[in-house]
């Protein structure tokens, strides 16, 4: 069996948690590693990114996975666009890759505030660290409830964590994506 590992958000890894599934051994055998831009460099919806297929990873008749899976992705895809990887080489610069750490800072300070506040007022929070997505419980309350109240009141949007099953009945999400509002 394959895994397919997302790895959008390694670079808001800040402890000593594994930012890539191949820094676990044994994992090449296994794995399939997927990345972008989109989190890392603000590139949402310009499609470019990566794929990390290692030799190591064999069908079960032992020949490599990665033949097959260079041959569909050249036949299925003409690739990203000259724009998106000039942008993708300007990110990988060290002026890029600085400018990049300086918003990814930004964001992992706006999710501390997050999550110190709802701490504050007394609330239950998860995530914001390692993550810039901080979850909120609201016992007894409906998410949907909870989202309707923080937009009328507050004009924010969050997500109501219903959307993400059941177990998100009594939660919101909220992005620390966002840039401070100037009044």
């Amino acid at each position: 069996m394959t895994s397919f590992i997302d790895s959008a958000y390694a670079t808001y890894i800040s402890d000593d948690s594994p930012k890539s599934i191949f820094e676990i051994p044994g994992s090449k055998e296994v794995a399939i590693e997927i990345s972008s831009f989109s989190k890392f460099a603000g590139f949402t919806g310009a499609c470019l990114g990566w794929t990390v297929v290692p030799e190591e990873l064999l069908f079960s008749g032992g020949s490599p996975v990665i033949h097959d899976f260079n041959r569909i992705v050249c036949t299925c895809f003409n690739g990203a666009s000259n724009i998106a990887q000039a942008g993708g080489l300007a990110c990988l610069s060290p002026e890029g890759f600085q400018a990049i750490r300086t918003v990814i800072d930004y964001y992992k300070e706006n999710a501390r505030i997050l999550v110190d506040t709802f701490a504050y007022l007394g609330l239950e929070v998860y995530g914001g660290v390692n993550a810039l997505y901080v979850w909120v419980h609201f016992p007894g309350s409906k998410s949907w409830n909870v989202f309707a109240e923080i937009l009328k009141k507050t004009h924010i949007i969050t997500v109501p964590g219903s959307g993400f099953g059941p177990g998100g009945a009594e939660y919101i999400r909220i992005s620390a994506f966002g840039k401070e509002c100037a009044s």
